[in-house]
C-alpha cells in the first residue's frame, strides 16, 4: 500500500537561512493522490518551519491499455487494492508467525551465555529483527518470544505495515507489556476496532502507558475497551485522534489512576472533560491544546484548580476563551505547576493582571509559553524575575511591550534560564541580543533571523 519515495538521515545545515532542495524521488508505476511526509527533527536545537512542498505531476492520466482506457483513482477496485495491501503485509506477518525450526545439536557459544545476558543483547534489536532472528534456532526463538523483550514496545516506526494480523501474532509476546506505542498505525482500515479490542483484552492488564496519537481507527468502543482492560493505566495519549466522537471521552473518567492525559486537537467536549477532571484527581500532566469543542475554559480552569492539585504541566495552546478569572482560579489551586502553555490565547490581556497573578502564585514555574500575546509587558517580566527564579524556558514571541532592561533583570534573577525566545519582539533588536548573549552565555536566546 505504501511506497517510500525518498528517505535520508538528517544532517546539520550551516547557517540559519531558509533553503530549498529537491530530493531524488523514486519512480513508481501507479497513480496516486495521497502523499505522506515524515520529518525527522532530532538534530534541531529548536522548532523549525516547513513553508511549502511543491509536487510535480502530470495532467494526463496514464493509459491503461491500447484501448485508451484511463485509470481513475475513484474507479480502482477496492478488492484488488486490499489484495495488494495483503501481499505487502505478508513479509512482516510471516516474521511474526511461528515457524518450524530445524534441529541442531548445539547452539554454539550461546549455550555458554547466561539467559539474562542473551536477553540484554537482544534488547538492542528492532521488532522486525527479533522476528527474523526467531527463525534461526530454538534457543533464539525462545529468547525472541520472551514477553520480557516486549515490556516497552513501539510500533510507530512500522505504521505502514501493522494490521490486525500483526497484532494477533504479537499477542502471546506482549502479555507483560507496560508501554505500548501504536501512534500513526491502523489508518485506512489496517486495524479494526475488533482487532484492537482483542489485543487489549489479552495484553492490557499491565499497561501503564498507551500512545495512540493520530489513531483514526479509534472510536467510542475503543475507549470503552481501554478503560475496562487497562486498570493500571497512568498515561494516555490521544492527540490528533479527531475521529473520536465528543461524548466518547466520558469513558476516560473511569481511569482514576491517570497521571498524564494528552487530548491535543481532539473533539473532547466540556461535559466529558469536567467529568474527567472530577474523577482523575491524580493528573499531573494535561494537554488541551486546540480543543475547539470546549465552550468555557474558565469553568474548566476552575475545576482544575479545585480538583487537580497535583498538576505539574498544562497545555492550553490556542485556547480561545480563557480570561483572567480562569487564570486566577488555576493559579490558586494548582500551585505545583512547573510548565504552562498559554500561547496564542487572544483573550488574555496583561492589563487585567493575569500574568502578574501567575508569577506571584506559581513560584515553581520552569517553562512558560506566552507566545503571540502582544500585551505581555515589562511589568510581567519583572514579576517573573522576582517570583519565578526557577524559570528555565520563556517564550514571549511577538510582543512589542518588553524592553531590554526588563530582560536583563530576568536573566540576572533566573540563574537556571537556558532558553529565551524573543522572536518578533520589536524592542529587542539584533544588537540587544548580541549584548545579552555576551553577558549571559549560558542562555540560548532565539531571535527570528527574518527581522
Amino acid at each position: 500500500r505504501w511506497e517510500i519515495l525518498w528517505s535520508e538521515a538528517p544532517t546539520k545545515v550551516s547557517g540559519p537561512q531558509a533553503r530549498q532542495f529537491t530530493p531524488c524521488i523514486k519512480q513508481i508505476n501507479f497513480p496516486t493522490n495521497l502523499i505522506r511526509l515524515e520529518v525527522n527533527s532530532s538534530l534541531l536545537d529548536y522548532y523549525t518551519e516547513l513553508d511549502a512542498v511543491v509536487l510535480h505531476g502530470v495532467k494526463e492520466r496514464p493509459v491503461l491499455s491500447l484501448k485508451t482506457s484511463m485509470i481513475d483513482m475513484n474507479d480502482i477496485d477496492e478488492e484488488e487494492d486490499e489484495e495488494k495491501f495483503a501481499c505487502g503485509m505478508d513479509t512482516l506477518n510471516k516474521q511474526f508467525s511461528i515457524v518450524t525450526l530445524r534441529e541442531w545439536p548445539t547452539n554454539g557459544y550461546f549455550d555458554k551465555l547466561p539467559y539474562e545476558l542473551i536477553q540484554l543483547i537482544l534488547s538492542h534489536l528492532t521488532v522486525p529483527d527479533l522476528c527474523r532472528l526467531a527463525q534461526t534456532c530454538k534457543l533464539l526463538y525462545q529468547h525472541c518470544c520472551d514477553p520480557l523483550q516486549y515490556i516497552h514496545l513501539s510500533l510507530q516506526p512500522y505504521w505502514a505495515r501493522i494490521n490486525d494480523t500483526s497484532l494477533e501474532y504479537l499477542q502471546s509476546r506482549c502479555t507483560l507489556i507496560q508501554w505500548l506505542n501504536l501512534s500513526w498505525t491502523g489508518n485506512r482500515g489496517a486495524i479494526s476496532v475488533s482487532g484492537f479490542s482483542r489485543f487489549l483484552k489479552i495484553c492490557g492488564s499491565e499497561l501503564v502507558r498507551l500512545e495512540l496519537s493520530c489513531g483514526h481507527f479509534l472510536n467510542e468502543t475503543c475507549l470503552e475497551v481501554i478503560t475496562e482492560m487497562c486498570p493500571n493505566l497512568q498515561e494516555l495519549n490521544l492527540s490528533s485522534c479527531d475521529k473520536i466522537p465528543p461524548q466518547a471521552f466520558n469513558h476516560i473518567a473511569k481511569v482514576g489512576s491517570l497521571k498524564r492525559l494528552i487530548l491535543y486537537r481532539t473533539k473532547v467536549e466540556q461535559t466529558a472533560l469536567l467529568s474527567i477532571l472530577n474523577f482523575c484527581s491524580e493528573l499531573q500532566h494535561l494537554s488541551l491544546g486546540s480543543c475547539v469543542m470546549i465552550e468555557d475554559y474558565d469553568l474548566i480552569a476552575s475545576m482544575m484548580g479545585a480538583k487537580c492539585k497535583k498538576l505539574r504541566s498544562l497545555d492550553l495552546w490556542r485556547c480561545k476563551n480563557i480570561t483572567e478569572s480562569g487564570i486566577a482560579e488555576l493559579a490558586s489551586g494548582c500551585q505545583l505547576l512547573e510548565e504552562l502553555d498559554l500561547g496564542w490565547c487572544p483573550t488574555l490581556q496583561s492589563s487585567t493582571g493575569c500574568f502578574t497573578n501567575l508569577a506571584r502564585k506559581l513560584p515553581n514555574l520552569q517553562k512558560l509559553f506566552l507566545t503571540a500575546n502582544r500585551s505581555v509587558c515589562d511589568t510581567d517580566i519583572e514579576e517573573l524575575a522576582a517570583n519565578c527564579t526557577r524559570l528555565r524556558q520563556l517564550d514571549i514571541l511577538g510582543t512589542r511591550m518588553v524592553s531590554p532592561a526588563s530582560l536583563r533583570k530576568l536573566l540576572e534573577s533566573c540563574k537556571d534560564l537556558s532558553l529565551l525566545d524573543v522572536s518578533f519582539c520589536s524592542q529587542i533588536d539584533n544588537r540587544v541580543v548580541l549584548e545579552l548573549n555576551a553577558n549571559f552565555p549560558n542562555v540560548f536566546i532565539k531571535k527570528s533571523f527574518t527581522q
